[in-house]
């Protein structure tokens, strides 16, 4: 497996009260609401979409950094520590502007 089964079980039982799916990409996998990722897991660990409104915010939190997959920081998407992913605080912070983000976007047929 490409990515940390354990990390995408516990992010898994995080979105236990929301209507999410899992989708395979990046190599990881991705929890999607209405179609828009909120995060995911891949080889590197754990991402989250907080959008271009959360994003100084989502770097201000310790462990949490530029996502750069193409050699160019992908605004709106973070990479998260495995540190910080443990830490319930930090995941509770990023789950809440990501999910924030796909809500605020129409579903996706």
């Amino acid at each position: 497996m490409a990515f940390d089964l354990g990390l995408a079980q516990m992010l898994r039982d995080d979105l236990t009260a929301e209507p999410v799916t899992e989708k395979k990409m990046f190599g990881g996998l991705a929890f999607l609401l209405h179609g828009h990722m909120v995060c995911g897991v891949h080889k590197g660990g754990a991402m989250f979409r907080v959008g271009k409104d959360h994003y100084a915010a989502a770097l201000a939190l310790p462990g949490v950094s530029e996502l750069d997959f193409t050699g160019k920081p992908m605004t709106g998407m973070v990479q998260v520590s495995d540190d910080a992913c443990a830490d319930d605080d930090v995941r509770a912070k990023l789950f809440a502007m990501s999910l924030a983000t796909a809500r605020a976007l129409p579903p996706k047929s």
